[in-house]
């Protein structure tokens, strides 16, 4: 079922080694590496001569919301190509979105100081804890990604403004906001195109919890060796993300190529995340994806991740019965958001889905 491969004692060690140092990839490239230890060294992807950079055919689609509230007929052509994107591609951008400029240009600053703040303030946060309101940590998986993360839960329950470190203590909570109306707007869409009642993903809790993930993906002397993050699809509803210029998300597109995702100045990139192709029964595709490592660097990016909550919930999720028919019956069993979430992590980033796991 995909669980990740038992690591062995010499690489036990050496992941504890580099654990304890609490310093982070970053504390690498500080100490001036030029080889990339063996612990972040990735197996060639199958699908890595595919890649398609700078394909034009192939073009992740942006969609502008500018107009989505002026009348019936705008909005049906947005609802109408965020349908098509999520069951296509399971991958869009969006533009006009209604977050001012500045306010994303402080967030991706805001994450930038914060791993490039002294270590010793950054190592009083480190943790592998998931429920943590605040914490700082890299994800598992078999070989190690090329990237520091920071996890802030942002809703149902807010941070105070002393949990949060004092160099984003401000701008955290404020992007937390734009980001949760966002994603309220985009679940109204996503409902019209189901051809469901606008509130209907918001009444089942999928907008309930949100999660920011602040990611650093430092300069990588040997990019072609390992990646930024590893091919994964995502363990939420939703995801919306913030890139910043240097680019490197690339897209698995019809299981055998890979199609880059541009950085489009202004604009935030969306993604359907399993659990809405669980209870859409597949009508939406949640996309696997990946990081490269690159030589330019750091990278830097904010993914939000719209899930009911981190804390253990008894609430069911399965396919909407109203997308259900003789001819379309359920493909998933229910689950609870606690169970799959508690299932992926313990598989890891190891390439394959965790959709699989619940499938009937």
């Amino acid at each position: 079922m995909g669980i990740t491969r038992k690591l062995e004692p010499k690489e036990l060690s050496e992941r504890k080694a580099f654990d304890d140092t609490k310093a982070g990839v970053k504390g690498l490239v500080d100490a001036g590496v030029t080889k990339i230890p063996p612990l972040f060294h990735h197996p060639p992807d199958q699908f890595v001569q595919a890649s398609t950079l700078g394909d034009t055919e192939h073009v992740i689609p942006i969609i502008d919301l500018i107009g989505v509230d002026k009348g019936p007929g705008k909005r049906q052509e947005i609802v109408e190509r965020v349908r098509e994107a999520s069951e296509t591609w399971g991958f869009f951008q969006v533009v006009n979105h209604g977050i001012p400029l500045h306010v994303l240009d402080e967030i991706i600053d805001g994450v930038r100081k914060f791993h490039e703040q002294d270590l010793e303030v950054k190592k009083e946060l480190y943790t592998h804890d998931q429920m943590t309101t605040f914490g700082y940590d890299l994800y598992s998986s078999p070989a190690l990604n090329w990237r520091d993360t920071f996890l802030c839960c942002i809703a149902p329950n807010p941070p105070e403004p002393e949990d949060l470190p004092q160099v984003c203590r401000d701008i955290l909570p404020e992007y937390g906001k734009h980001i949760m109306k966002l994603g309220i707007l985009l679940f109204e869409l996503l409902s019209e195109a189901l051809g469901l009642n606008p509130n209907h993903l918001k009444d089942m809790g999928c907008a309930e919890g949100l999660s920011a993930l602040g990611h650093y993906y430092p300069a990588c002397p040997e990019p072609d060796l390992t990646l930024g993050t590893t091919k994964h699809s995502d363990n939420d509803f939703l995801t919306i993300l913030l890139q910043d210029h240097i680019g490197g998300l690339q897209v698995l597109y019809n299981n055998n190529t890979w199609i880059h995702v541009p950085p489009v100045p202004g604009a935030l990139v969306v993604n359907i995340g399993d659990l809405l192709q669980l209870i859409t029964n597949n009508k939406f595709k949640s996309a696997e994806h990946r990081v490269l490592a690159n030589l330019e660097g750091p990278r830097i990016s904010v993914a939000s991740f719209f899930c009911t909550s981190l804390e253990a919930t008894s609430k069911p999720y399965g396919p909407i019965k109203e997308l259900l028919s003789k001819d379309n019956p359920p493909k998933y069993r229910e689950t609870t958001d606690a169970e799959y979430i508690a299932y992926f992590h313990a598989k890891g980033l190891d390439g394959t889905s965790a959709l699989t796991h619940f499938r009937i």
